[in-house]
């Protein structure tokens, strides 16, 4: 098995469910006796899923961020209740710009 290149979908998803490091994941690539480039190479794709995994929880919160600011704005123009004005314009507003702002963190970390 030591010349041999991995790369399985299912032992990437498991490292993945697990919130495994990269040193973590070479250690156990180590141990199972992979050379050099078959290790490099899984490092490599486990490195790239999880920044992908990232990304897409990124680019979620920021629509959902986009989207509830969008609300908010509307609400606070159309003003439907007048008590919740205040509520509508600055604490949704504030929450949406939080959840973008996590957004953005998370997509370019």
């Amino acid at each position: 098995m030591p010349d041999s290149v991995l790369l399985n979908k299912e032992i990437f998803q498991q490292w993945l469910l697990a919130g495994l490091k990269p040193e973590a994941v070479e250690e156990e690539l180590r141990a199972k006796e992979f050379n050099a480039e078959s290790i490099q190479a899984n490092l490599k794709e486990y490195k790239r899923l999880v920044q992908a995994k990232r990304n897409f929880n990124g680019f979620i919160l920021m629509g959902v961020g986009a989207f509830l600011g969008f609300i908010s704005c509307v609400l606070a123009i159309l003003n439907p209740v007048p008590e919740w004005h205040n509520f509508f314009l600055f604490g949704l507003t504030s929450i949406a710009v939080l959840m973008v702002f996590a957004g953005l963190y998370k997509v370019f970390e």
